[in-house]
């Protein structure tokens, strides 16, 4: 079955970077759009950044010029390079998979899959 496994999260002070990875396994994801979601204590789930088969990317306008998402198909990676890292980046985030062509998982209601989330956490 499929399975995507998040690692690299951590604590980091106002203004430093991170690096998520998400390793998927278990399925076909040549024509899937895979995405990074996160969720605050407290707070609904919200999209960050997706990229599609072709290789595009969309980002929420929170994020961008900061976070850069992208993938290592051959791998079945996912990546997530965060930088400018704020206090109010602080959540759990999950890597997200939709596996219909040109679905956005940055919608949650999109989402097929799911990874099990790592904490990021800004101190400022």
């Amino acid at each position: 079955q499929v399975k995507l496994v998040e690692s690299g999260g951590g604590s980091v002070q106002a203004g430093g970077s991170l690096t998520l990875s998400c390793a998927a396994s278990g399925g076909t994801f040549r024509g899937a759009c895979m995405g990074w979601v996160r969720q605050a204590p407290g707070q609904e789930r919200e999209g960050i950044a997706s990229i599609d088969s072709d290789g595009d990317t969309s980002y929420a306008d929170f994020v961008k010029g900061r976070f850069t998402i992208s993938k290592d198909r051959a791998r079945n990676m996912l990546y997530l390079q965060m930088n400018s890292l704020k206090a109010e980046d602080t959540a759990m985030y999950y890597c997200a998979a939709a596996m219909t062509p040109s679905v956005d998982p940055r919608d949650p209601n999109n989402v097929d899959y799911w990874g099990q989330g790592t904490q990021v956490t800004v101190s400022s």
